[in-house]
C-alpha cells in the first residue's frame, strides 16, 4: 500500500485530523521540526523530505502544511498531493488585509500572546461549538510561538508559482483565512471554514478515501 504523509497547519497539530476517517489508507502524521534561524521554507522542506518522506508517496497538507507539501513535491517525486484549506501558489493567498494582519502579528505581538486563544481566532478558524473552541484553545496553547512567528514570515514571503502535478484541492466556501474566491478548488465544502477538518470531517474523509483508494 502506498504511503501517505499528513501535514497539519499553522497553529494546529494532528488533533485537527482526529475526526477524519482515513479508512484503510496507510497514514503517517508528520510532526513539525524546529526551523533553523531565518530558514527559508524551501530549505525547511528539503530537511523534511530527506529525513521523513519516501519517494512516490502521497502528501496531504492542511493550510500551511499544504504549502509545505507543494515545496516537498518540487524536490522529490510524489504520487499525489491533497491540499485542504490551503494554497497551491502565492497567487491563491490573499495579499491584502490578511497579509497586513499577519505582518503586524509577527512584528508587534509579544511571543507569549501569539498563540493565546480568543474570539478573533475562533472567528478566523471557524470554530463554532463549545467543543470546537475548546479544541482550538488547547491546540493553540501547545503551539511553539517561535515556530508560529517563523511560519507567518514564510507565508508572507512565499513565492511559489508552480502548480504541483496531480494535486487535488479541497476548500471551504466559508474560509476566512484563504477565501475560496482566491483558489481554484476541485472540491468545495459547503459551510466549510479553516477548521473544517474538525467540523466537516465526514465530507472531507469521503473525498480523501474516494480519491486515494483508487490509486492504491
Amino acid at each position: 500500500m502506498r504511503k501517505i504523509y499528513v501535514f497539519s497547519g499553522l497553529g494546529v497539530d494532528r488533533r485537527v485530523f482526529n475526526n477524519i476517517d482515513f479508512g484503510d489508507l496507510d497514514i503517517t502524521h508528520v510532526e513539525w521540526i524546529k526551523p533553523q534561524p531565518n530558514e527559508p521554507l524551501v530549505h525547511y522542506a528539503r530537511r523534511i523530505a530527506v529525513n521523513k518522506i519516501a519517494p512516490a508517496s502521497t502528501l496531504i497538507g492542511l493550510s500551511f502544511g499544504g504549502m509545505l507539501s507543494v515545496e516537498i513535491a518540487k524536490l522529490i517525486p510524489v504520487e499525489k498531493i491533497v491540499l485542504i484549506a490551503s494554497a497551491k501558489t502565492k497567487n491563491e493567498l490573499p495579499r491584502g488585509f490578511l497579509m497586513k494582519c499577519l505582518l503586524r502579528l509577527r512584528k508587534f505581538i509579544p511571543e507569549r500572546k501569539l498563540t493565546r486563544p480568543n474570539a478573533i481566532a475562533d472567528w478566523f478558524f471557524g470554530a463554532k461549538t463549545v467543543e470546537e473552541k475548546r479544541l482550538l484553545r488547547y491546540i493553540l496553547k501547545d503551539t511553539d510561538p517561535d515556530f508560529f512567528k517563523w511560519a507567518i514570515n514564510e507565508i508572507i514571503h512565499w513565492e511559489n508559482e508552480m502548480i504541483p502535478v496531480n494535486s487535488i484541492h479541497i476548500h471551504g466556501n466559508k474560509d476566512r483565512i484563504i477565501p475560496v474566491k482566491n483558489v481554484k478548488a476541485d472540491y468545495v465544502i459547503e459551510g466549510g471554514g479553516h477548521f473544517m477538518t474538525v467540523n466537516k470531517a465526514d465530507k472531507i474523509g469521503h473525498i480523501i478515501r474516494s480519491v486515494l483508494e483508487k490509486s492504491i
